[in-house]
């Protein structure tokens, strides 16, 4: 299966593999014993399977959880941030949460912090569903963005720089299309500890 190609997917041969990676800069990909690892390998980060701090996969969650917590629903957005320090360069992304694909992806911005990614992520995603017409549920593992998106504003402790001024333009456009707008998607907490890393994340843990 690819993770960065091409077309990122899963396939059946090395030929159809090798046509989704030959003279894709660093390409990612790997091969699985049977299908059920593959499909999920694809909603997983690379890194959890490849190379030395690979680890095994996330067990299939148990009766009782499921009853608790239930399964995801495959037909929606799950998004991430990823930011190297606090503040530090962040970026955040959206994707297809059956296969993992990418459907945006912003930054790095200099002095971020992963609460401003995910709240940003979450906005961006509402907004591009709104605009699609797609009542696509959307998913996110940050309580922190979940608790801003339900008051409309972020309470970021970050100070306002000249180097991050265009994250807290984003920030404030981010809360006046909130105010503006209503959406009908069901905005859920992803259930990490059962259901594993959220399909988005960045693999940089």
């Amino acid at each position: 299966m690819v993770w960065d190609g091409h077309e990122p997917g899963i396939y059946k041969s090395w030929e159809e593999c090798k046509k989704q990676t030959h003279g894709f800069g660093e390409a990612k990909f790997k091969s699985f014993a049977t299908m059920e690892e593959a499909r999920e390998a694809f909603c997983s980060p690379y890194w959890d399977y490849v190379g030395k701090n690979a680890k095994t996969a996330t067990p299939k969650p148990t009766a009782e959880q499921i009853a608790k917590v239930g399964l995801p629903n495959p037909e929606s957005i799950a998004v991430d941030a990823a930011c190297s320090g606090n503040p530090g360069p962040m970026e955040y992304r959206g994707v297809y949460t059956k296969n993992g694909s990418e459907i945006f992806k912003m930054g790095p911005y200099p002095d971020g912090s992963n609460n401003i990614g995910e709240f940003l992520a979450l906005v961006h995603a509402l907004a591009l569903m709104k605009q699609k017409g797609s009542d696509l549920p959307i998913y996110t593992d940050s309580m922190t963005a979940l608790a801003w998106l339900r008051t409309g504003k972020s309470k970021t402790k970050i100070e306002k720089t000249d180097k991050n001024a265009v994250l807290f333009d984003l920030l404030t456009r981010a809360e006046k299309w909130l105010a503006e707008n209503k959406y009908t998607n069901k905005v859920l907490k992803w259930e990490t500890e059962v259901w594993g890393e959220i399909p988005a994340d960045f693999g940089r843990k």
